[in-house]
């Protein structure tokens, strides 16, 4: 019983790293692509069965990083507005 909740666990990991670095690619680049990488990176140490999502997550969540700095570089500086 262990072994399949830890196993689950994984799996809603994988998933919530591919979702993440989804989101991270429009909004909050700089928090939700490195929390991608935490989450997927954990999902597959895990043992999680849901392997090519975390792996999706890892990628997008380096791309997030990528996109964060890209849009660093060409504008000077990071301009977030909330409200």
């Amino acid at each position: 019983m262990q072994a399949r909740t830890l196993t689950r666990d994984a799996d809603g990991m994988a998933v919530a790293s591919f979702v993440l670095g989804l989101i991270g690619l429009l909004l909050f680049n700089v928090v939700f692509g490195p929390l991608a990488l935490v989450l997927g990176s954990l999902a597959l140490r895990r043992g999680t069965e849901r392997r090519g999502r975390a792996l999706l997550g890892l990628a997008l969540g380096a791309a997030d990083l990528v996109v964060f700095a890209t849009a660093l570089a060409s504008s000077h500086g990071a301009i977030w507005q909330l409200g």
